[in-house]
């Protein structure tokens, strides 16, 4: 499987400069040898394929009311703290 310099480039860039398989599973160095190859090969298509990327949602309803919520119990517990002679400040 020969890659394109952007596809070089891109398995350098995940899985660095040097990339190697080692296998030590069997007896026999000719099975081996298949077993690191295939290994190296799911590797290499695994840098290889591109992520899906994420599609931002919008919150939902319920969320933003819950975070309104909670900012008017903070600004209410605030208010709480201090003392009566500051409401003029606001």
């Amino acid at each position: 499987m020969a890659l394109s310099a952007d596809q070089k480039q891109l398995v350098s860039s995940r899985l660095g400069r040097r990339v190697a398989a080692i296998a030590q599973d069997e007896r026999s160095q000719s099975q081996n040898r298949e077993l690191a190859l295939e290994r190296l090969q799911r590797r290499l298509s695994e840098a290889l394929q591109i992520p899906t990327r994420r599609v931002p949602t919008r919150p939902t309803r319920a969320s933003r009311e819950r975070r309104l919520t909670a900012k008017h119990e903070q600004a209410q517990r605030k208010r709480q703290r201090q003392s009566p002679g500051d409401e003029d400040a606001k």
